[in-house]
């Protein structure tokens, strides 16, 4: 093992105001892991939602880790200690499989996890700042959550928080169909919520902003519903029922000064770190709900799934064990090619031709020994010996 570590800050440990303080967003990502590898750190990937911000790295240097978590998280490293958690080698490994899996999730099963640790994983891999041993283990991770995905109903039902949106607005309102609906950010979250209220809710008055308002316009299109210009934003509020933020910006994106509390509204915050202002549920007739609320959804999906967590740590298992293999052979690596040299210049010196694809086969077979038998060193010389023997 290289010394590997996971520093990291989730739900279970923090609520959403507390998380959103320690969100790395991708710039603030490739700034933390180059310094990282330049100050000696051998290989770092960032995962960062709305759940977590985890650091997967292979250093014996954790306080290093802590302190640059501490400065591009911009948070004071007292409170970095008091709410991280760290985990080593064989528990951290068993904790990356299981976020993968969803198993780990505020919302078991939750899918949506898998493209986020693609996305950090490619990150990395796009700044250089993975190594093979990171490399390998997220493939495997996430070979094994398409396995999951595959072989278990883990993430079978609808339940997402997206979809937890919906249901909380049809169990909150009556004739939510002729309410005022107003979704703000049209990222994967916004556009999944989006597609959920047409399809659960099929409002008669829906529309939708983005910073950006050609992306706006465009899934507007797609979609035969409203785009309303971003600088409308507070006319835009005001005249709604129903108010959904997914979004990522740094700072609140509606405040308490921005609302008319003449009217009731139901706001519903599913951003990291939180972009509506959390004082606005003190105001008159305003209603706010953010991730960790909508997260608390249980009903009979759940229990079906949690009937698929043994299978899918069965998986997991299946998986780790394949990683171990490659552990285990990767130990011996510099001794295989050293072998593989050493028995070319042996033939080289009894003027023997000895053929490329003949050493390789040599190789492999004590490659393969290793591997499945994990014999004493002393057992593999019966290999070599056949070898010389042959040629």
């Amino acid at each position: 093992m290289l010394h590997f570590v996971l520093i990291g800050i989730n739900y279970k440990k923090t609520d959403a105001a507390t998380r959103g303080l320690f969100s790395i967003d991708e710039e603030k990502n490739i700034s933390f892991t180059t310094e990282a590898k330049i100050k000696g750190i051998d290989g770092i990937i960032i995962v960062s939602t709305c759940n977590r911000t985890e650091i997967y790295a292979t250093t014996e240097n954790t306080k290093l880790l802590k302190e640059l978590f501490s400065k591009y998280a911009n948070v004071e490293y007292s409170i970095l200690n008091k709410n991280c958690y760290i985990k080593y080698e064989e528990e951290a490994i068993q904790h990356l499989f299981e976020v993968g899996a969803g198993l780990d999730s505020q919302i078991l099963g939750d899918y949506e996890i898998v493209g986020q640790l693609k996305k950090s994983f490619q990150i990395a891999k796009k700044n250089y700042t993975t190594n093979s041993f990171l490399e390998r283990l997220f493939n495997t991770v996430l070979q094994s959550t398409k396995s999951i995905k595959q072989e278990t109903k883990l993430s079978s039902g609808t339940i997402s928080v997206s979809f937890a949106v919906v249901q909380s607005i049809l169990h909150q309102l009556k004739d939510v169909k002729h309410k005022n609906i107003l979704l703000i950010g049209t990222g994967k979250i916004g556009h999944i919520t989006c597609k959920n209220i047409i399809d659960y809710i099929q409002p008669l008055n829906f529309a939708i902003m983005n910073r950006s308002n050609s992306k706006a316009n465009e899934l507007a299109t797609e979609l035969n519903i409203i785009s309303i210009p971003f600088d409308c934003l507070t006319t835009a509020v005001n005249k709604a029922d129903i108010i959904i933020v997914s979004t990522q910006a740094s700072n609140y994106l509606i405040t308490q000064s921005m609302i008319d509390v003449s009217k009731e509204r139901y706001f519903y915050d599913l951003s990291i770190p939180n972009n509506i202002d959390t004082q606005i549920n003190i105001l008159k007739n305003q209603h706010l709900k953010n991730v960790d609320d909508l997260s608390k959804i249980n009903d009979e999906t759940f229990a079906n799934r949690r009937k698929e967590v043994p299978k899918a740590l069965k998986i997991i298992e299946e998986h780790k064990a394949e990683l171990k293999q490659w552990l285990q052979l990767r130990k011996y690596a510099p001794l295989l090619h050293s072998l593989k040299r050493n028995l070319i210049e042996l033939k080289e010196v009894g003027d023997k031709i000895v053929h490329e694809e003949e050493v390789e086969r040599t190789i492999k077979k004590i490659a393969t020994e290793i591997r499945e038998k994990r014999q004493p060193t002393c057992f593999y010389m019966q290999t070599v010996h056949e070898f010389i023997s042959r040629n």
